[in-house]
């Protein structure tokens, strides 16, 4: 569950991470990076303090294929592992993504388990499959997340709740900076998100700013920074980083 903190669209980007909506190319293109982050924030919920977040992707003709990893200095959080394979021309968007993890709570057992990673079974896996479908009209970008497979939260009468995830997202440029505003809410009861939605709850209400700071003529050095508000618990977090 990626911050994938993109430049203009966020995922968190976080995040972290739907494909950015671009045109069709016709050579395959390959890149690598990675971002140091002062804490990992996802929709709105804290997964970790200063982390490592490495990416690595290619694409050709809309279709692209992402691995997007997450590390933290502190032992107690997951380890994260995603997996994207998406499509994208002009504006719009769709992908699946496999996110996996070292640990964590399994939502059918409610037991703490450490993941193996080719354990599948309902019961013992730290897997996520979600779809993802989004359309960036430039000012604004909408984007739909379901979990259709894997560790998914359930509602309260124990019934798989698919849970879901809405976001808009507006770029904007402002006093030399590149700006992008964002609002998250899940639409419907699940214990997926937010420890236990109880239906529709805005669980993030975010500003992020960027600027690329020149260190020699042919470099420079992109840094961020975003305030995070989570209205369904109460929460705000400050987060820094800079992008390799």
């Amino acid at each position: 569950m990626e911050t994938r903190f993109q430049k203009l669209v966020f995922l968190g980007w976080a995040a972290v991470m739907a494909p950015a909506a671009v045109a069709a190319q016709d050579k395959v293109e390959a890149s690598v990076g990675a971002d140091l982050v002062s804490g990992y924030v996802w929709r709105g919920q804290e997964l970790g303090g200063v982390s490592i977040q490495p990416s690595a992707s290619v694409a050709w003709k809309g279709l692209s294929l992402t691995a997007w990893g997450s590390a933290g200095w502190e032992s107690e959080y997951a380890k994260e592992l995603d997996l994207t394979l998406g499509y994208a021309v002009k504006g719009f968007s769709v992908s699946v993504t496999d996110y996996s993890f070292s640990k964590g709570v399994n939502f059918k057992t409610g037991e703490d388990i450490d993941g193996r990673y080719f354990h599948f079974g309902s019961g013992s896996t730290l897997h996520v499959f979600e779809a993802q479908v989004g359309y960036d009209f430039g000012f604004l970008a909408v984007n739909w997340w379901t979990n259709i497979g894997g560790n998914d939260g359930l509602k309260s009468d124990g019934k798989r709740a698919y849970s879901s995830y809405v976001s808009l997202s507006a770029p904007f440029s402002w006093a030399g900076l590149d700006w992008n505003a964002t609002v998250g809410a899940t639409p419907w009861e699940t214990s997926f998100y937010n420890g236990g939605a109880n239906g529709f709850e805005v669980s993030e209400v975010s500003l992020q700013a960027e600027k690329a700071i020149k260190v020699t003529d042919s470099f420079s050095l992109p840094l961020f920074a975003r305030v995070v508000w989570n209205p369904a618990l109460e929460r705000g977090f400050f987060v820094a980083g800079m992008s390799f």
